[in-house]
């Protein structure tokens, strides 16, 4: 069964129960990956380690390849 399938018959169910309507597929993605991010931010916080600039820091040492 695939993911939209399941929707509709939860949604089918929750109408003729009387129940609310569960939200649909792919809602809150973008709240979830909000949530990891400050998660990730805050414990970088308590580990004494630097929130901003860690890609460009490791990108900064990689050495370029000449032309």
């Amino acid at each position: 069964m695939s993911l939209t399938q399941q929707y509709l018959l939860d949604t089918y169910r929750a109408q003729h129960l009387g129940e609310p309507v569960p939200p649909a597929p792919g809602t809150h993605d973008w709240q979830v990956v909000r949530e990891l991010r400050d998660r990730r931010r805050f414990r970088a916080v308590l580990a004494g380690r630097p929130v901003h600039g860690r890609i460009r820091r490791l990108l900064g040492r990689r050495p370029r390849p000449s032309h």
